[in-house]
């Protein structure tokens, strides 16, 4: 099987949470779920609003990261989860 690349945005609740702080836990879980953490980036929305966008490898046997979306969402100044693109390692 292969190696797959995910990027996860997580909208904060409120413009104020503290997105190092989120990402650092959601980094962990990442860890536990057996992903191996990457890349940071923060997208500003609208009116103070950032996006944090969590960038990992995993190997594509893993299967489906629904439960980690689920415990990043359940999080502490955490209003969404979305997997926005995935695609294959090539190398």
């Amino acid at each position: 099987m292969a190696t797959i690349i995910l990027t996860l945005k997580i909208m904060p609740s409120d413009p104020k949470v503290n997105l190092d702080f989120i990402a650092d836990k959601a980094e962990k879980l990442i860890t536990k779920f057996g992903g191996k953490p990457g890349k940071r980036e923060k997208e500003p929305i609208a009116f103070g609003l950032v996006a944090l966008k969590l960038i990992f490898i995993m190997d594509e046997q893993k299967g489906s990261t629904q439960s980690l979306e689920d415990d990043i969402a359940k999080m502490s100044g955490v209003s969404s989860v979305d997997v926005i693109d995935v695609r294959r390692a090539i190398g």
